[in-house]
C-alpha cells in the first residue's frame, strides 16, 4: 500500500491542503468539525508525517553535528550518549564526526557543516587545534555552536566544562598526601585549555604543600601511542624516578601499566598512579586505577540542552549558558599507602 500524504486526505475530504496541514498541527484557525474529520481519517488510512519534508519548509535540518577529537576515549562515548538522549527527545538526528586529533580535518569539517546541513554544532577541539579562525566562520554564518570538554576561550559562545584545575589540584594533594615528592604530569597539548588548567593546578598544589616541581616532571606526550610508550618507559628508567604519576587523558593508563609490567614497577608501592579517566574497567585493573571521574554524560546532556535552548527561542543569549560541572577523585588501590 502506498504511504499516505496529506494531499491524499485533502483529496478525500475535499479540502485545501493547507487546511489539512494546519488541522494536523491543531492550529485555531479550523474549526473543530473539521479538525475531527481530518484527525479520523488520518488515523483511519494510518497517516505518517514525514519530518524531513516539515523541515524543509522550515528551513531546518532537524540535525546537529557533534565533532570530537577520537571516540576510544570513555569520555566521549558517555558524552555522546548524554547529547543522544536530548537530541532524542527533540527528534533531531545526530551525526558524529571524528577529527582524530588532526586540526586539518576539524577544519575540513567545519567547512563541509556550512550551508544549512545542519542546525547547530557540539564539538570538542583537538589537541592541535591553535587558531580558531574556521570557528569563527561557523559562527558568522549564524550556525550555533557549544563547546564542551575542550574548549575555544576566544569564542563567545556557551562553554560545559568540568573543574579541571581544581581536579588536578586535588589529585596532586591525594598523591602528595600518600606520600610522593617527586611527581610527574603526563600532558597531552600546550594549546589546550584543559592541559593548561590541569598543569596549573599541579604546580599550585606542589607549591602549597612546598614540593618542588621540576620541568622535567612535566612530560608532553602525544597522539601517537607508541611514541608515549617510550615517553612514558624513559620517564621511568631515569635516575631522578617520579614516586607519582599523574596521566591528565585517559588513553595514558595502559601504556603506564605496560611499562610499569615491563619494568618490575610494583603499583602503589614503587610508583602510585591517578588517571583522569572514565574507564568502566578502573575498578577490575591490577591494581585498580584512582581516577578523576568526568561527570562525561551530564557535560553531554547539558551541552546538548543549552544547543537546543539556542535553536528553540529566540532572543536567547547562548554566550551566557557557560557551566562548570564537578568532577570526582575515585580512590582505589593505586595510590594506596604502604601499612
Amino acid at each position: 500500500m502506498e504511504p499516505v500524504n496529506i494531499k491524499k486526505i485533502a483529496q478525500i475530504l475535499n479540502l485545501s491542503i493547507s487546511a489539512v496541514s494546519k488541522a494536523l498541527r491543531d492550529s485555531h484557525d479550523i474549526g473543530k468539525e473539521t479538525k475531527d474529520k481530518v484527525i479520523a481519517l488520518a488515523k483511519e488510512l494510518n497517516y505518517q508525517p514525514n519530518p524531513y519534508a516539515s523541515s524543509l519548509r522550515k528551513h531546518k535540518s532537524k540535525t546537529i553535528a557533534v565533532i570530537i577529537p577520537e571516540i576510544a576515549n570513555n569520555y566521549f562515548t558517555l558524552a555522546i550518549n548524554g547529547i543522544e538522549s536530548i537530541a532524542q527527545e527533540k527528534n533531531y538526528h545526530v551525526l558524529i564526526y571524528l577529527t582524530h586529533e588532526d586540526v586539518n580535518k576539524e577544519i575540513a569539517l567545519t567547512k563541509y557543516l556550512h550551508g544549512g546541513r545542519v542546525d547547530g554544532v557540539l564539538i570538542s577541539v583537538s589537541s592541535t587545534t591553535t587558531d580558531y579562525t574556521h570557528l569563527h566562520h561557523l559562527e558568522e554564518n549564524g550556525l550555533p555552536i557549544v563547546f564542551f570538554d575542550r574548549v575555544c576561550e576566544e569564542i563567545d559562545t556557551a562553554k560545559v566544562t568540568t573543574d579541571d584545575y581544581e581536579s588536578s589540584y586535588k589529585a596532586t594533594c591525594h598523591l602528595i598526601d600518600c606520600g610522593c615528592r617527586r611527581i610527574a604530569l603526563l600532558s597531552v597539548s600546550n594549546s589546550l585549555s584543559i592541559s593548561s588548567k590541569r598543569a596549573e593546578g599541579f604546580r599550585q598544589a606542589m607549591a602549597d604543600n612546598k614540593v618542588k616541581t621540576n620541568l622535567s616532571d612535566i612530560i608532553l606526550c602525544s597522539n601517537d601511542e607508541r611514541k608515549n610508550y617510550t615517553l612514558i618507559k624513559k620517564l621511568l628508567s631515569r635516575k631522578q624516578k617520579p614516586d607519582g604519576i599523574i596521566a591528565t587523558v585517559e588513553k595514558f593508563t595502559t601504556n603506564i601499566y605496560l611499562v610499569c609490567q615491563l619494568l618490575k614497577i610494583n603499583i602503589p608501592g614503587d610508583r602510585k598512579v591517578v588517571c583522569f579517566s572514565n574507564l568502566p574497567t578502573a575498578a577490575i585493573l591490577n591494581p585498580p586505577l584512582t581516577t578523576i571521574t568526568q561527570p562525561a554524560f551530564e557535560m553531554g546532556k547539558a551541552a546538548a540542552t543549552i544547543l537546543f535552548k539556542a535553536l528553540e527561542k529566540r532572543n536567547f543569549s547562548i554566550n551566557k549558558e557557560s557551566i562548570v560541572i564537578p568532577s570526582m577523585l575515585v580512590v582505589r588501590k593505586s595510590t594506596m599507602q604502604k601499612e
